[in-house]
């Protein structure tokens, strides 16, 4: 693949990634849809734009297949999903991109340390300062987050987690992707049934939720997934550091939010340590 493709693709996946907080938060602050709604529509959105994409991507070949996936990384995606958009209630974007990528880069490392993997010291370092991090950003005081809305955000991240790992070797990424998003859309309609009462919804928050389904998750994740295989793991996983950065840009440019000293502080331990962690696991590797 020529360089600069690549790296077009690779700054869309991001912002793809970035994009999820920001369309998130903006509809759940700013317009009058429900978590439990947009969440539906999200996956729904989602759903459908990755049965598009299999199906183009089929033409000429083989009938696609949609029955890649299954109902535990499903069950994962799904938790990941309305758990991120409870927590975007309250959560301001780049506070919640945060929380979500330091829980995410955590709970796979953890996974790796009870299947034996040994870290060297600098990673522990790396740890260490990543939890201190964390740990700084939900201690109470005038700037932190609401305590519920900041776990349900490290749910969604270990939620997350789980479905990276069980995804990996799964098969194709996107048909796989694709059958795992097709299995959450009876568990988000399920959500969305059980809450009913508590249902709102308008033109906007709707939009917003198609945008991140369809094109923010479902395209955005297809298109990493065709970078992906030309990046080396190390810079792959380092690059995905930025998504944080790019969700506070963002929310600060389009969302009129501000960063604190406290965020900023605990931005610079969580990406500091988790860049530690991956760089040395990649270099020992």
């Amino acid at each position: 693949m020529p360089i600069l493709h690549l790296i077009a693709l690779t700054l869309l996946a991001l912002l793809a990634f970035a994009g999820n907080s920001l369309l998130c938060r903006a509809a759940l602050a700013h317009t009058q849809i429900d978590a439990a709604s947009f969440t539906t529509v999200r996956m729904v959105s989602g759903a459908l734009a990755l049965w598009l994409l299999v199906q183009l991507r089929a033409r000429g070949t083989a009938r696609a297949r949609m029955g890649q996936g299954s109902w535990g990384s499903a069950a994962a995606l799904f938790a990941y999903a309305a758990a991120f958009s409870f927590a975007y209630v309250q959560l301001g974007a780049a506070l919640g991109a945060l929380i979500l990528f330091g829980a995410v880069q955590t709970s796979m490392t953890s996974w790796g340390l009870l299947r034996g993997e040994r870290l060297g010291a600098l990673q522990v370092l790396g740890l260490v300062l990543a939890f201190g991090g964390l740990v700084g950003l939900l201690l109470p005081g005038l700037s932190a987050p609401p305590l519920a809305p900041a776990l349900l955000m490290m749910a969604a991240g270990c939620a997350w987690g789980v479905y990276s790992l069980r995804g990996k070797g799964a098969g194709d990424p996107l048909q796989v992707t694709a059958g795992n998003f097709l299995r959450t859309v009876p568990m988000a309609l399920a959500l969305s049934l059980a809450l009913l009462a508590q249902a709102r919804l308008d033109t906007t928050g709707v939009l917003y939720a198609v945008l991140s389904g369809a094109l923010t998750s479902g395209v955005g994740y297809a298109i990493w997934y065709a970078a992906l295989p030309h990046l080396k793991a190390m810079i792959a996983a380092t690059l995905q550091l930025s998504v944080p950065v790019i969700a506070a840009v963002g929310a600060v440019l389009f969302l009129g939010e501000a960063l604190s000293l406290r965020l900023l502080l605990a931005s610079a331990a969580i990406l500091g340590g988790i860049a530690l962690v991956v760089t040395m696991g990649q270099r020992k590797a």
